[in-house]
């Protein structure tokens, strides 16, 4: 069982500014670029009623963001803290003035900083955090920190500064995803700035605020969750067949063996407290593992054979994915209105030697939902901030380069 793919190379957007708006605010793993999420909306929006958005995979809140550019109501949900504070702030239209009247005071609170001035000495809830900071940085994100607690409504606009601030002020390598630290001849030249980095990243945030507020403001609403859709999505949050698209970009497998969310977000869950940080990826998608397929496949299922051949508890990994991946479906498609349409961007991850098509089995399975199939556009992701190289074995040592394709599969809720 095979799905139409299409090889377009115009949605590779090479030359487009990809951090536009607030899209440059924070980075964030395998982020889908707004203008993939843009010229789907454009494109492939659903005839007839066009006024609510759904993103079950929110991230770093690409698609929210663009649906309130274009006036569209949206919701959004996430399991990660992290992201949901992202998505937060970048859909907020702050005022300009008062955000750059609080920054300014930062500034001059931080020229005349002391380390007798840090209230907060206690980072017991950071874990081992001897391990990866310098005593002199420890106190200065804390001092920072400390100014920010103060700021009421305007709280999570820098808090979002200082989490990227958090994370490259560790003794973390550079270009990593997983905690790993550096080198012994690394940390003999590693001398972060914490304040510089703070200001740095603030001007660009507020400069990505400029032209965000500067957009025609249309009426629109945008929710912010943390429901998990493998599990229900809430009636009182999104009624059945109430969402006219769905543009997402899921996971690519579980957090522990592909792109590690939790691992990259644990810095600022730590720093700010916010629940599962260390725990986060135990619980999305595959994180409980299952031998049991709860789905039924034809087109991945030599696949899962092969891989299962090989490796058994690596198909396990696999399975366990799939598993929650298809209750996600099952919930979405609940909610999507008779002729709406669901654009997911998935990547085919290798898993010993193995490419995994999630194309066909994300057709495949909307397909046992009521969903008709339209199209698979192929698309070059050159920009697409992941990992060079992974670890398709497990096994120290042995890497390979990972996907350099996207597929985006567009289909169509059939009309009773």
């Amino acid at each position: 069982m095979e799905y139409t793919r299409d090889i377009d190379n115009r949605w590779s957007f090479k030359e487009a500014d990809t951090k536009e708006y607030t899209h440059c605010y924070h980075n964030y793993p395998a982020m889908m670029i707004p203008q993939v999420a843009r010229t789907l909306m454009d494109e492939f929006c659903p005839k007839g009623k066009f006024e609510l958005i759904f993103d079950p995979y929110a991230g770093s809140g690409t698609t929210l963001v663009e649906a309130s550019i274009k006036g569209i109501n949206s919701v959004g949900t996430d399991l990660n803290p992290l992201a949901r504070l992202m998505s937060r702030v970048k859909t907020t239209h702050y005022d300009l003035d008062t955000i750059e009247n609080l920054f300014s005071e930062i500034q001059f609170k931080i020229g005349f900083y002391f380390p007798s001035k840090v209230q907060n000495r206690n980072f017991d809830r950071i874990s081992n955090y001897t391990f990866w900071y310098s005593e002199d940085s420890l106190l200065r994100l804390s001092y920072l920190n400390q100014l920010i607690e103060s700021l009421d409504d305007y709280k999570d606009f820098f808090r979002l500064i200082l989490s990227e601030v958090v994370r490259e002020s560790s003794f973390t390598r550079n270009g990593e995803f997983k905690r790993f630290k550096m080198s012994e001849k690394q940390l003999k030249l590693f001398k972060p700035e914490v304040f510089k980095l703070f200001v740095t990243k603030g001007m660009r945030n507020i400069n990505g605020l400029r032209q965000f507020n500067a957009i025609k403001r249309l009426p629109e609403c945008t929710k912010i969750c943390g429901f998990n859709s493998a599990i229900e999505i809430p009636s009182d949050i999104i009624s059945n067949s109430s969402v006219d698209m769905v543009v997402t970009s899921p996971p690519y497998g579980d957090s522990h063996t592909t792109v590690a969310y939790g691992q990259f977000s644990r810095w600022a869950n730590e720093w700010f407290g916010f629940e599962n940080a260390k725990n986060l990826d135990s619980i999305l998608m595959g994180g409980k593992k299952s031998a049991k397929e709860y789905f039924e496949t034809e087109s991945i299922r030599d696949i899962l054979d092969e891989i299962k051949a090989k490796d058994f508890k690596r198909y396990q990994e696999v399975t366990s994915f799939l598993n929650d991946y298809w209750s996600s479906i099952k919930n979405v498609a609940k909610v999507v209105r008779n002729g709406g349409m669901i654009c997911y961007v998935v990547g085919n991850r290798t898993v010993k030697g193995v490419q995994i098509p999630l194309d066909y089995f994300t057709a495949e399975m909307f397909e046992k939902c009521g969903f008709t199939h339209k199209i698979t556009i192929v698309r070059e992701i050159p920009n697409k901030r992941m990992p060079s190289k992974n670890s398709p074995t497990n096994v120290a040592g042995m890497k390979a380069s990972t996907m350099s394709n996207e597929y985006i599969v567009i289909m169509e809720k059939n009309c009773d």
